[in-house]
C-alpha cells in the first residue's frame, strides 16, 4: 500500500513551479546588457512592462521558493522516531542528489549542440561544478539552501519534538526580525551587531535564513489549530498584505527606459524579507484549508514530477520566451500580459511532458527523483 498522500501539498507542488517559471518568464522583460562583467543590470522597456512583471512576478508568484522549503519541512519534521542522522541524510540526499548533479552536468555542455556555448565555456562551467552552479543554471541556487535544512533538520528535529508552541513562537520571533537584514545592510549600515571583514556572522545569524521557514512549517502542523475559516481569512490577508508590497517595490522604483543594478531593483524581492515571509505564511496557510479527500489525478501526478519540472525548466523557458518576445521586450508577439503566463505555461506543460516519458526509463529516479 502506497505512503498516504497529504492533498494540499500535492496542490503546493504542482502549482509552486508553475509560480517558478511565471518569475522566470517575467525576468525576460527587464533583463538587459550588462555594462561589464560581475554586474547585473535591468531595464524596463515600457511602463506596460513595469506594471506586468510587477504583478506576476513580485505579486503572484514570490513565494515559490520558500513554498518549497516549507513543503520540505512540514513532510519531513520531526523525523521518524528511531532514524538516525547517517539514515535520514541517506534517504534525503540518495533523493535529491542524483537529478541535481546529472542536470548540472547537462546544462553544463548540452547547449553546446545548439550553439547556446562555446567549447571553452562548457570546461570553465565543468570546472565550476564542485563549487558552485554553471551560470546556465541559475534557477539550481536553489539546492544548495534545500541541502542546508536537510544537513540541520537532524539537529533541530530533537528541539522541535519538545519545543512548547511558546517557544517556537519565540524562535520564529527571531526569525522575523532579521527578515530585516538584507534591509539594513542595504539602507542603513553595511556591518551590524558583530560583522566586520573577519567575521560576517552577526549576533542573530544562528535564527536567521530558510532556516526559520523551517521552524514555521512544524509551526503550523503542529501547533496552528485554526479553524478554515480563520484560516482562509488571515491566510488571504497576510498573502494579500504581503504580494502587494512585493509589487509596490518593484513598481515603484523601476523607472521606464532607466538601467539600473537588479539587487536595487528586486530590493524587496529576497526570499527573507518581511514582506515574502507574511506572502508565504499566508499562502501556505490557504492551501491548508484544501478540504479534498483525494486530489485529482493529474493533479497528484504533476506533485510527483515536480522535482524533475523544475530542475529542466529553464531548457524549455529561454526558448519559447525568445519566440515570444522576438526580439524586442517592448513590442513581443502577444502583449505582456499574455506573454508570461504562456510562456510560464506552455514551459509547464513541456516539462511536464517530458519528465513523464523519462519516468518510463529504467533509473529515472536518478534523473528526475
Amino acid at each position: 500500500m502506497g505512503k498516504k498522500r497529504i492533498v494540499f501539498i500535492d496542490y503546493i507542488r504542482a502549482i509552486a513551479p508553475l509560480m517558478v517559471m511565471l518569475v522566470h518568464a517575467s525576468e525576460n522583460f527587464y533583463a538587459a546588457d550588462s555594462p561589464e562583467p560581475g554586474i547585473n543590470v535591468s531595464e524596463l522597456a515600457n511602463e506596460s512592462n513595469r506594471f506586468w512583471v510587477a504583478f506576476y512576478d513580485g505579486g503572484i508568484s514570490r513565494t515559490c521558493v520558500p513554498l518549497f522549503m516549507v513543503v520540505s519541512a512540514f513532510l519531513l519534521v520531526p523525523m521518524k522516531p528511531g532514524m538516525s542522522m547517517s539514515q535520514f541524510y541517506k534517504r534525503r540526499f540518495k533523493r535529491i542528489l542524483p537529478p541535481f548533479i546529472v542536470f548540472m552536468l547537462l546544462y553544463s555542455f548540452l547547449p553546446l549542440l545548439w550553439e547556446g556555448m562555446t567549447w571553452e565555456q562548457s570546461l570553465d562551467y565543468l570546472k565550476l561544478l564542485p563549487f558552485n552552479f554553471p551560470p546556465t543554471a541559475g534557477h539550481l541556487w536553489f539546492m544548495y539552501p534545500l541541502i542546508s535544512l536537510y544537513l540541520i533538520i537532524p539537529v533541530i528535529s530533537p528541539w522541535l519534538e519538545k519545543a512548547s508552541a511558546k517557544d517556537e513562537k519565540i524562535l520564529i520571533g527571531l526569525f522575523a526580525f532579521t527578515t530585516l537584514m538584507p534591509w539594513i545592510h542595504r539602507y542603513i549600515y553595511k556591518e551590524v551587531w558583530g560583522e566586520c571583514f573577519w567575521n560576517g556572522f552577526h549576533a542573530f545569524w544562528y535564527v536567521s535564513g530558510y532556516l526559520g521557514y523551517l521552524v514555521l512549517a512544524h509551526y503550523i502542523h503542529h501547533h496552528l489549530h485554526w479553524d478554515l475559516a480563520k484560516r482562509l481569512k488571515i491566510g488571504a490577508a497576510c498573502f494579500i498584505i504581503g504580494s502587494a508590497f512585493t509589487a509596490w517595490s518593484f513598481w515603484h522604483t523601476g523607472v521606464p527606459g532607466k538601467i539600473i543594478e537588479t539587487p536595487m531593483l528586486e530590493w524587496a524581492w529576497e526570499f527573507c524579507t518581511p514582506n515574502v515571509l507574511l506572502a508565504t505564511f499566508g499562502a501556505f496557510v490557504m492551501f491548508s484549508c484544501i478540504s479534498q479527500k483525494k486530489a485529482p489525478k493529474i493533479i497528484t501526478q504533476l506533485s510527483k514530477l515536480s522535482y524533475g519540472v523544475y530542475l529542466m525548466h529553464m531548457f524549455f523557458l529561454g526558448a519559447i520566451a525568445q519566440w515570444f518576445i522576438n526580439g524586442n521586450q517592448a513590442d513581443p508577439r502577444i502583449p505582456v500580459y499574455l506573454a508570461i503566463p504562456c510562456i510560464a505555461i506552455l514551459t509547464y506543460i513541456c516539462c511536464a511532458i517530458t519528465s513523464k516519458l523519462i519516468s518510463y526509463l529504467p533509473g529515472s529516479k536518478y534523473i528526475i527523483g
